[in-house]
């Protein structure tokens, strides 16, 4: 193989290769930091006047006014919040590392159910519960303080005190939301683990975190199968020496061990626990909880929120950008073991007294229409999910949801990765009957809130842009140099803190300076995601700088190819990689699931190439197709790009533990060798 250096036979080739590809010339130039814009989007859907008349926010000169004064902006949403003691300052910024609302005492657990039930929602419904199997249950805003105050004792009695950690790791069940908000009650700081998590990952965490108390459930459903969570966690306990007590919650009747002294069960200590705890009064920086996320290095990094900026930022962008009204039913998709649950299933809408969805299953349990039966069960009227599910929706076909009324929705989101502007499209049509608008939202665990969003009674939409940055946020384009750019492509950054923003890595502060803070000055924040801005200012993100390909000098996003590959009527979904190219640095090669009734073929191989050249280009055109039936992910959806990169150049695969199915990747290799 051709290796990179400056041989004498390299300049001949290279010269050779001008001759035949012009745009290698571009590759001489040195890289800025600049990607190459390739696929137009110039489809436009402007509020919907029913919409807009009824909308929380329709005048535009809320972005010059927040923009002018964003502490005066945050503030007033503060004000909206109860506080035991107000704050002597806004905004103490010493770069990078911000105090919000300094001085300030508030309780969260008092914000999302004590002021509700004097305020004539202590009958409203607060969580509506499905599992799997199909149970349900109602808690009102009564049902859950009175559940939560007792929690809240029962920590206390098992030694719990404020600043502790507690771990949770449970399924999507009422118990996980009232373990949290019991946490905060007390003053605890909670780390909830996604119940998809192996043993390792659980003591792992544990031990970072240094985990005082761990609850958990005997198990839980999905696609119809029983996990085991309480022997995972026994297995990740002969590992966890800072933890003394575990909490188990009956979710089945499952047989599982108890250790005598250690093990309790939740039923048994909810008897007799007091009605009544006294919310402790917090610090506006006091932490609120720590959420592992996976780094690139594969130790976890746990990000630390803090109480009262975190509650501030969740709360404006829930009332804002989901338009939410008292009369809304409310879904959020995730779980609430990702950070989208914890902001925008729990603490958001909860401080806003809304009535939220929770169900624990899959999508495609028992049949492949669940979701739009929930939707039609409950009249949701809010909807809010993640690309990668529309996707799998748009590959069973548009007949599942016509099976269902779908009227009742009023308002569509997206979450968790850039959507393609043709399934945002099929989204739009297939589920919101063109009358719902989308808000695509773009953040990040480490921004605690929605930074760039549509304001749905407002903005004129564009499909797979997300539009402009929330009121407040200053958010800009940068080159390698951090010079801005007006048009084009570059890093996303931020210039200004935020109050739902990270306070930091947990035992790894020097980790999270050199991880967020230098790649230009202290007072930048570096999203580490890929994004164009267009004439009209409105960002489109392009996936993380990472997954970048670098093909004949050009800097081209992943995500273009693959929105090019999607807008082919035969393709559901498509994953892309760079692989080392002798000659052009890097070529593309494409992964793709086909929308059933159609069969993988040479013929329609080179008909998806060709249709990626028409799209946006020679340039973009890939080197090879790998048609698949499914795509590595992890268990909160996103497509794990990196071991398509493994498999794609022979090299010894990382780290599968985080994939929802570890079986895809030797089929993949088998695919991609020709074995199949």
């Amino acid at each position: 193989m051709l290796q990179w250096g400056r041989s004498s036979s390299l300049r001949r080739l290279e010269r050779t290769f001008i001759e035949k590809v012009p745009e290698w010339k571009e590759s001489k130039k040195k890289d800025t930091g600049e990607l190459t814009v390739l696929l137009e989007e110039e489809r436009t859907i402007p509020p919907k006047p029913h919409f807009t008349n009824k909308a929380n926010i329709k005048d535009e000169s809320i972005y010059e006014s927040a923009s002018k004064d964003p502490e005066k902006f945050w503030e007033n949403f503060a004000n909206q919040l109860y506080w035991f003691k107000k704050w002597n300052k806004v905004l103490e910024w010493n770069p990078p590392y911000a105090r919000w609302f300094v001085g300030g005492r508030l309780n969260i657990s008092y914000n999302c159910i004590d002021r509700h039930i004097h305020t004539g929602k202590r009958n409203k419904a607060a969580l509506i519960w499905e599992g799997e199997p199909g149970e349900e249950r109602c808690l009102t805003y009564w049902d859950l303080y009175r559940e939560v105050n007792k929690f809240t004792n029962v920590l206390y009695n098992l030694g719990v005190r404020k600043g502790d950690v507690v771990t949770i790791y449970m399924p999507m069940i009422p118990e996980l939301p009232i373990a949290m908000l019991a946490c905060t009650r007390l003053g605890a700081i909670h780390s909830v683990v996604f119940g998809g998590f192996s043993a390792e990952a659980l003591s792992d965490r544990i031990n970072d975190a240094e985990a005082k108390l761990l609850i958990t459930a005997d198990g839980g459903y999905r696609r119809g199968n029983f996990l085991t969570l309480k022997h995972i966690a026994d297995e990740a306990l002969q590992k966890t020496p800072t933890i003394k007590n575990v909490i188990v919650v009956r979710r089945g009747n499952f047989p599982v061990k108890m250790k005598e002294g250690r093990d309790h069960w939740y039923h048994e200590l909810m008897q007799d626990a007091p009605s009544y705890y006294r919310p402790e009064p917090m610090d506006s920086e006091d932490i609120l909880y720590i959420l592992y996320t996976s780094g690139t290095t594969g130790k976890p990094k746990g990000i630390i929120h803090t109480t009262g900026g975190y509650l501030t930022g969740v709360y404006a962008t829930t009332k804002w950008v989901f338009d939410l009204k008292d009369d809304d039913v409310y879904w959020c998709t995730a779980d609430i073991g990702w950070v989208t649950g914890h902001s925008y299933i729990v603490y958001g809408l909860l401080a806003l007294g809304a009535t939220v969805i929770m169900y624990e299953g899959a999508p495609d349990w028992p049949e492949r229409d669940r979701f739009w039966a929930i939707i039609e069960k409950y009249g949701v009227t809010i909807f809010y999910t993640a690309p990668t599910a529309i996707r799998a929706f748009m590959k069973w076909g548009e007949e599942l949801p016509k099976k269902h009324n779908l009227s009742s929705l009023r308002l569509l989101g997206t979450v968790g990765e850039p959507i393609n502007p043709e399934a945002w499209m099929w989204y739009y049509k297939n589920i919101g009957q063109e009358r719902c608008p989308i808000v695509d939202t773009w953040w990040q665990t480490e921004t605690g809130m929605i930074l760039i969003t549509p304001l749905p009674g407002l903005t004129t939409l564009k499909p797979g842009s997300a539009t402009k940055p929330f009121p407040g946020i200053i958010a800009d384009v940068l080159d390698e140099k951090g010079n801005s750019i007006s048009v084009g492509g570059g890093y996303l950054a931020i210039k200004k803190p935020w109050p739902a923003m990270l306070r930091g890595i947990y035992k790894d502060l020097d980790r999270y300076v050199k991880q967020y803070w230098s790649k230009w000055s202290k007072d930048i924040y570096f999203t580490g995601d890929g994004v164009k801005r267009d004439e009209d200012g409105y960002f489109w993100l392009l996936g993380r700088v990472d997954d970048v390909m670098n093909v004949a000098g050009h800097r081209i996003s992943t995500m273009e190819v693959e929105s090019a590959l999607i807008s082919h009527p035969i393709v559901a979904e498509s994953a892309v990689v760079g692989i080392f190219h002798e000659i052009k640095g890097q070529a593309i090669v494409a992964f793709v699931i086909l929308k059933e009734g159609n069969k993988p073929s040479l013929e329609k191989e080179e008909e998806l190439k060709e249709h990626v050249v028409k799209k946006i280009g020679k340039i973009a055109r890939p080197e090879k197709i790998i048609f698949t039936p499914e795509l590595p992910k992890t268990r909160s959806g996103k497509i794990m790009r990196r071991l398509l990169r493994d498999i794609a150049e022979s090299r010894v695969l990382g780290d599968v533990t985080t994939l929802a199915d570890p079986g895809i990747i030797e089929e993949l290799k088998k695919k991609y060798e020709g074995k199949e």
